[in-house]
């Protein structure tokens, strides 16, 4: 098992290198948003090659980031029913998540995805829009974002395998899987337990 981890470790080096690289994305857009406002506003000057810069850092955040999001478990999960589960119950739903659901969805998401790709950069294909920008760029996202987030879901299913087989911990009850929500939540626990045991 311990060249799987080995690998597991590589693959979410690189991830978090990915992701924290994806995050100066978000101020990129906020920047030429805010830019785009302030010039249309101010001399009545609008481009569509700066609107649609914008959603195109806006995908490749969401695309290129979904990688990283699994990582740091934050994810949308059932709360209310997954906090009820043992550990070995919940990294089990993991596992057949990411053999059953994950990896065939990005598969299929990478091969659907590529040919549109494959076309767009083929033909140089330009946006309908005046003064609007090359198409394949954005549309490489798409098969790049399935392929990261695949790649990520085997370093999870590694790292889940490793904790069912006793060789490895359980990544999803670490202190920095949980939500913000959950955090909260545990502290008003203590702070409630906390006030009870003093009126006693």
């Amino acid at each position: 098992m311990s060249p799987f981890l080995a690998l597991s470790r590589l693959i979410d080096k690189f991830t978090t290198w990915v992701g924290i690289s994806t995050m100066w994305l978000i101020l990129a857009t906020t920047l030429i948003s805010a830019g785009n406002a302030i010039v249309r506003k101010a001399f009545d000057i609008s481009s569509n090659g700066l609107l649609e810069i914008q959603w195109y850092l806006f995908s490749a955040v969401f695309l290129l980031g979904a990688g990283y999001g699994f990582l740091k478990n934050s994810h949308v999960r059932i709360d209310f029913i997954s906090v009820r589960l043992s550990a070995r119950t919940k990294n089990w739903i993991d596992v057949w998540g990411i053999v059953l659901v994950l990896i065939p969805f990005c598969v299929l998401m990478v091969v659907l995805s590529w040919p549109v790709f494959s076309t767009a950069y083929s033909s140089n294909e330009m946006s309908q829009n005046a003064g609007g920008l090359i198409r394949w760029p954005v549309l490489l996202l798409v098969p790049t974002g399935f392929a990261l987030l695949m790649v990520q879901g085997v370093s999870e299913l590694i790292k889940r395998l490793a904790f069912l087989y006793g060789q490895g911990e359980d990544v999803l009850s670490s202190e920095d899987t949980k939500s913000d929500e959950q955090k909260h939540l545990e502290e008003l626990e203590r702070v409630a337990a906390a006030r009870l045991a003093g009126d006693k």
